[in-house]
C-alpha cells in the first residue's frame, strides 16, 4: 500500500510522543511475523484491487490491529477520531502506507467525512470501523452508509479470528492474536448502497454481513 496521512484539525496537544507510533507499528510487524494468515472469500476484493476499482472496507473496531494485512491495493484512507488515541492510530497506520481522515461520529465528523470523500475522489479506497470510536460495539453507525451512498463505492465487510487470542476488557473487546496463532480473515458479501436507499435498512444489512463474516472467521479458527 502507498499513500500519506491527511490529518484534519489535529493539534500539538493531542499528538502522542513521536516514538510511540513507530514502536506500535514495530510491535504489529513483529507480531505479524509470528502468525500464519489465511484469507477466505477475498476473490471479489482482490479483483477490484488489481483492476484499480474503488471500494470501501468495513470492519469492527475490535479487529483493527491486523487489518493493514487485509488490504493489498495501492492506497487506502481510514476515518479515525480527532482524539489523542485517534492521532496515535493515524500516525501508526501511516507506517503501513495508510492515510487517515480525522473525524468521527462524536467529534469532527463533518470535516472528517469531507476529507475522506475528497480522498475517495482522488483515487483512494476507503476504510471504516462502523462501530468506532466509542461504540456501541458491533452496531453500524451512519458514516459508512453515507460514504457508500455518496461515492457509489461498494462496501466490503471483513472480519477476523485467531486460533489463540487475548480479548481486552475494553468497550469493544479488542482482539489481540497471540504469537504462533493462525489468523483467519473472512470477507463477506459486498453491499452496494444507493443514494435513495434507506440508511437504516442498509446499516442493518451491513451489521448482518459483518456478523456473518465474524461467525465464519470464528468457525475457521475453531477448525470446524
Amino acid at each position: 500500500m502507498t499513500g500519506s496521512p491527511e490529518a484534519a484539525g489535529d493539534t500539538a496537544e493531542r499528538r502522542p510522543p513521536v516514538v510511540l507510533p513507530f514502536v506500535a507499528a514495530t510491535c504489529i510487524r513483529a507480531l505479524r511475523a509470528t502468525l500464519r494468515l489465511r484469507h477466505h472469500g477475498d476473490a471479489w476484493m482482490r479483483q477490484r484491487e488489481a483492476a484499480g476499482e474503488r471500494f470501501l472496507l468495513a470492519f469492527w473496531h475490535r479487529h483493527l490491529l491486523l487489518m493493514p494485512y487485509a488490504y493489498r491495493g495501492q492506497k487506502i484512507s481510514v476515518l479515525v477520531s480527532q482524539s489523542r488515541d485517534g492521532e496515535l492510530i493515524a500516525q501508526t497506520v501511516a507506517h503501513f502506507g495508510i492515510a487517515a481522515a480525522r473525524g468521527s461520529s462524536s467529534r469532527g465528523g463533518v470535516l472528517g467525512m469531507r476529507t475522506l470523500l475528497r480522498q475517495g475522489a482522488a483515487g483512494y479506497d476507503l476504510a471504516f470501523t462502523p462501530d468506532g470510536p466509542r461504540g456501541p460495539a458491533c452496531k453500524v453507525q451512519s458514516g459508512v452508509i453515507l460514504a457508500a451512498a455518496a461515492t457509489g463505492f461498494p462496501i466490503q465487510p471483513v472480519a477476523l479470528a485467531a486460533t489463540h487470542a487475548k480479548r481486552l476488557r475494553s468497550w469493544d473487546r479488542f482482539v489481540i492474536p497471540l504469537p504462533l496463532s493462525t489468523v483467519h480473515f473472512v470477507y463477506g458479501e459486498p453491499l452496494t448502497v444507493g443514494r435513495k436507499d434507506d440508511p437504516a435498512v442498509a446499516a442493518a444489512e451491513l451489521e448482518a454481513r459483518l456478523a456473518a463474516a465474524e461467525a465464519e472467521a470464528e468457525r475457521q479458527a475453531r477448525g470446524n
